[in-house]
């Protein structure tokens, strides 16, 4: 295996424009005129277009509605939050651990606007509860990937191989380690964000279906990111793109889709009559295969070519729902400024 060094504060010796993924040389000046990937710079004006706060969601609707919620609902909703606040913790910690070793400083500065994002998405998960449940009850959710059975399991298949990358910084394990951030923001969110969007569309608990649309809209981008980084150290390191790795990574799609349906069985099963159990298993293979397909793999399952629940279609579009949290209109953060700059 070979190891990878972190990104130096700053060399005199190398160039701004990097010249790697990893073990690279770059002076770690950052000039956006002046980058190694294309792709870069409208992935850092997109992730600042969305830019958002949990404050600007207004609860008082959803706070009115959470008493009438039957017991199923409710139980789903509290453990899908559980799951979100684990999930995006996590993934926190490991952006900045991606950071250090990315020698390019465009994506290292991608990955701190990344792992921004997460902290507000986990600032969002307390402001939904404290508005919903007492103190106490907000604590236990977010206590519940500790002792919930079905949810260690699944989140513990992640945090591993998080895990390996963690405590062995090598070209091989960071490889890994972007197949499970993959699945992580890309996979794992996917039957939890169905959910929601299902009791939006039942006119229940509207502004939190608002706020995972934002988080879904930045998890989106997370998942090109990281997708645009596997790409590219294969690109650069062809020998990491060996045969043993890609069957190892589409069987890694495979064993999450399995658990993440286990999970949803478990948290919303057949209690809702506008949730078909199959369909939704269904869309989490479909979701699997695309998130393959994402990084050039082999389709982890054959067919689920298509989305079976369309009516998720409306709920996971960029637009929906966001409104200018100043000026209540449709942002255009991205077109805030013509100075030529943006013409790259």
């Amino acid at each position: 295996m070979t190891k990878i060094t972190k990104r130096k504060l700053y060399d005199i010796t190398a160039p701004n424009r990097s010249t790697g993924i990893v073990n690279g040389k770059s002076s770690n000046v950052l000039n956006w005129d002046d980058v190694a990937y294309a792709w870069a710079y409208p992935t850092y004006k997109n992730m600042l277009a969305n830019f958002w706060i949990p404050e600007e969601i207004n609860m008082s609707h959803d706070i009115k509605q959470w008493q009438t919620l039957s017991e199923d609902e409710k139980f789903a909703f509290k453990r899908i939050i559980g799951l979100l606040a684990f999930l995006d913790s996590i993934q926190s910690d490991f952006s900045h651990q991606v950071a250090e070793y990315l020698t390019d400083s465009s994506l290292s500065a991608l990955m701190t606007i990344l792992a921004f994002q997460e902290v507000v998405h986990n600032q969002s998960y307390s402001y939904v509860l404290s508005s919903l449940v007492p103190k106490k009850e907000q604590e236990e959710i977010f206590e519940y990937w500790k002792h919930d059975e079905i949810l260690r399991e699944r989140n513990e298949f992640i945090a591993k191989g998080y895990e390996e990358f963690a405590q062995h910084k090598t070209s091989e394990t960071f490889r890994n380690a972007i197949v499970y951030d993959v699945i992580l923001e890309g996979l794992n969110f996917y039957s939890g964000f169905a959910f929601f969007y299902n009791m939006a569309r039942n006119n229940k608990m509207k502004a939190t279906s608002d706020m995972i649309n934002y988080i879904n809209r930045d998890e989106q981008i997370h998942v090109t990111l990281f997708a645009q980084i596997y790409k590219e150290l294969l690109a650069e390191r062809p020998e990491l793109n060996t045969e043993e790795h890609r069957r190892w990574a589409t069987e890694t799609f495979r064993e999450a889709a399995e658990l993440e349906i286990k999970w949803s069985r478990y948290v919303i099963g057949d209690r809702f009559d506008d949730i078909d159990p199959q369909d939704l298993e269904d869309y989490i293979k479909f979701i699997a295969n695309k998130r393959s397909k994402q990084l050039g793999l082999e389709k982890p399952f054959e067919g689920y070519d298509r989305n079976p629940l369309k009516w998720i279609t409306i709920y996971e579009n960029p637009n929906y729902g966001k409104q200018d949290f100043f000026e209540g209109k449709s942002r255009q953060y991205a077109k805030a400024f013509d100075n030529g700059f943006d013409e790259l």
